[in-house]
């Protein structure tokens, strides 16, 4: 079998890269080792977990609304009709990939494909010929290799989409978005959450402020929350699984129904022979590109999770775009000036451009506010006041260096921010946008406002 375009993996910078490359005019053939297209966000990852977060957020919803006087019925939760209600929303999206790849004529190859040369890709029994690649193959958990991971009852963040059941007692491992994520899920459920993070805090790539609130708000409802603290070892008992601690302050050892190891994820380089193409791939499984995702060799492209950090959807499918460009001869390259990263917990956490603990490390003179939920409108309509927007700004010149945002839809009010930076905007220019009123949008305004020293919604004395 020959083709013009060959790209190994069918995850979002897979298809993308495939349904782009096809649109330019390319005959593209598209290898995924899952029956079905969408890669770990739609089956197992991103779209599952928000699909669980949604249901989580109903819960934590209904329970708060005690003080307004509503009080509902005691939870009963059906796992079956829960998993296929969720099973379903991830099907829908399957068959609507599967209708766009035959729309462009996209030849799907489902197996396992690794480089047998610098232009063939074997796929299971059968030899695919390519003129270009775009490599898109993601990552995988990390597995701690003295931990028992032949134990049901040790799980990855696959394992505790799957919902199997709720565990009484739930240890998580790790205190990054997935784990935390998973623990929003879980406590929402009933479980008991301990969380267990080796840092100093709990979502460690993000500034301490606005993580605050999110820590607050769980301390109250989890079980424990430790940090700068790691987990020795973990023994299997009929009664479940001991784990061991150790650290500075670390607690006595305690027995968990089942443990969410939730420590990263690992790029899949090197799973592919990618050597026996000539493509240069780290000891970690990471592979080198440029600003047009080629890779050491010239026909080879590589996108995604597999290219390095942030391992974010949204960014894979940039850069697959990039590729498919490239290839059809156009001179794109990788211009994003950030990439937001989003908690989809309760509350949320987004934020992107410069955090503030980088405009330190990197010696920027910058201008920070911080417009305080409590003082909107909005959020307090919503029963909730633990929310704050973050503003920072270059000292001299007011343009926009970064943002953070906790509160109640955080991810869906960064994309502002984003785009005021990608537009080089200043605080004036956000300051005088009329935000709708009442919104949790308007924050963002308000806190330009701050620096802009026009706001009227807070007094803040003149310096």
């Amino acid at each position: 079998m020959k083709t013009q375009v060959l790209v190994l993996g069918g995850g979002p910078g897979g298809y993308t890269a495939a349904f782009r490359a096809a649109d330019l005019g390319k005959q593209v053939t598209l290898v995924e080792r899952y029956p079905v297209l969408g890669g770990v966000c739609l089956n197992v990852g991103c779209i599952p977990s928000k699909t669980l977060l949604h249901v989580a957020n109903v819960l934590n919803e209904a329970k708060e609304l005690s003080p307004a006087g509503l009080k509902f019925v005691e939870l009963e939760v059906n796992l079956e009709q829960l998993r296929d209600w969720k099973n379903k929303i991830s099907s829908q999206l399957n068959s609507g990939l599967a209708t766009l790849a035959k729309q462009r004529n996209v030849t799907v190859v489902n197996g396992t494909g690794r480089f047998v040369s610098d232009t063939q890709v074997q796929v299971d029994k059968e030899i695919i010929e390519f003129d270009q690649a775009i490599i898109a193959v993601g990552s995988q958990p990390v597995k701690i290799p003295s931990f028992p991971n032949d134990d049901p009852r040790l799980m990855d963040s696959t394992d505790a989409l799957n919902l199997e059941d709720i565990p009484k007692k739930l240890l998580i491992v790790g205190g990054g978005i997935i784990g935390l994520e998973m623990a929003t899920v879980y406590h929402a459920l009933g479980s008991k959450i301990t969380i267990v993070e080796m840092q100093d805090q709990i979502i460690p790539g993000c500034d301490k402020d606005l993580v605050k609130p999110l820590m607050a708000k769980i301390k109250k409802e989890y079980e424990n929350i430790f940090v700068d603290t790691s987990v020795k070892s973990i023994e299997a008992l009929i009664e479940g699984l001991k784990v061991t601690y150790e650290g500075k302050s670390a607690p006595e050892s305690a027995v968990f129904d089942k443990v969410l190891v939730a420590v990263g994820r690992k790029p899949n380089g090197n799973l592919i022979d990618a050597d026996k193409a000539g493509i240069n791939v780290d000891e970690r499984g990471f592979i080198s590109v440029d600003k047009q995702q080629r890779t050491n060799v010239k026909h080879i492209f590589a996108i995604g999770d597999v290219v390095g950090n942030p391992m974010l959807a949204h960014k894979a499918t940039h850069e697959g775009k990039i590729a498919a460009e490239v290839i059809a001869g156009m001179t794109s390259e990788w211009q994003a000036l950030t990439i937001p990263s989003v908690a989809y917990t309760d509350p949320e956490i987004a934020w992107m451009g410069l955090t503030e603990n980088d405009a330190k490390t990197q010696g920027i003179d910058y201008e920070k506010a911080a417009f305080p939920w409590a003082a909107s409108g909005r959020s307090l309509c919503n029963g909730r006041k633990e929310g704050v927007t973050k503003l920072l700004s270059d000292k001299k010149t007011g343009r926009i260096l970064g943002a953070g945002i906790v509160g109640t839809n955080a991810g869906e009010l960064i994309a502002e921010a984003v785009l005021a930076l990608e537009m080089g905007a200043n605080v004036e220019d956000l300051a005088l946008t009329v935000h709708a009123h009442p919104t949790l949008a308007e924050t963002l305004g308000l806190t330009a406002e701050m620096i802009d020293g026009t706001i009227t919604d807070l007094f803040i004395k003149k310096r």
